[in-house]
């Protein structure tokens, strides 16, 4: 089965043997097709994806010409569930399985997650986990990208971020705090600011029986946002900082900490 990955460096495989998508162009053929997921791209589209405000001037020979040769890369590698380029009243079109590409599978995890959360945390929590291992790097990696890809590299991004803050929630509900303090303190740290992660880590430290840190980690981020950015952190956090103060009940093993965001 030929298996595209796009949360990363663009890759092609086929029963886990490297696909050769070589030249700049024709990576970002592939890249566009793939974050249209299934649906037609135009040729108008595709010849802005390629070429931006520049297309050659027989731009029309040289589209096909890319098409042609990553129909036929693709036809090469065909088995039992191919991947199908086709042509759909001028646009082009690329039908993949739906386990054959992994932001769609991640994306089919993080609602299958979100969805199981309610009933079963530490089941959703693990969901999301192998969901997350899919990340291998920025969206579509160094591919050049244009509108389209940028647009859904954008929407996968903002959807890994929305898995984390969820897998941190579940985490704490599952009362694994102490598990998850690594992965969050590097969340942190990494840019952009995100006042959730922190919340998310003030909650984990206390509970795991670090209150100084937890107070700390709220100086360091009210710091980050005064030097990055010239604001205070939100009130939320500033509310939590005070329930640290105070041992609120919220904050004990096995209550809702959700309570302390209304």
């Amino acid at each position: 089965m030929t298996k595209f990955y796009v949360l990363g460096p663009l890759e092609c495989q086929s029963a886990e043997r490297p696909v050769n998508i070589s030249g700049t162009l024709q990576r970002t053929l592939l890249a566009t097709l793939l974050a249209a997921e299934g649906n037609p791209v135009s040729v108008e589209s595709l010849v802005t994806e390629l070429w931006a405000d520049s297309p050659p001037p027989q731009w029309e020979n040289a589209l096909q010409a890319r098409i042609s040769r990553l129909r036929r890369r693709i036809d090469a590698v065909a088995d039992d569930q191919p991947a199908r380029l086709v042509v759909q009243h001028s646009s082009y079109c690329l039908h993949t399985d739906e386990d054959t590409v992994d932001a769609k599978v991640f994306m089919r995890e993080l609602g299958n997650a979100r969805f199981l959360g309610a009933t079963d945390p530490r089941t959703a929590a693990d969901g999301l986990r192998r969901a997350l291992s899919l990340w291998r790097g920025k969206a579509f990696g160094l591919v050049i990208q244009g509108p389209l890809c940028r647009t859904v590299a954008q929407r996968y991004e903002t959807a890994q971020l929305v898995a984390l803050e969820t897998l941190f929630d579940l985490e704490l509900r599952s009362g694994r705090h102490t598990d998850i303090i690594p992965m969050l303190s590097e969340w942190v740290e990494a840019p952009p600011l995100n006042e959730r992660f922190c919340e998310q880590l003030m909650i984990a430290l206390y509970r795991s029986g670090q209150q100084a840190r937890a107070l700390n980690a709220y100086r360091r981020m009210r710091q980050r946002l005064d030097d990055e950015l010239g604001v205070e952190p939100t009130i939320t956090l500033r509310n939590l900082f005070n329930a640290i103060l105070n041992h609120h009940p919220a904050l004990r093993l096995g209550a809702d900490h959700a309570v302390l965001r209304a």
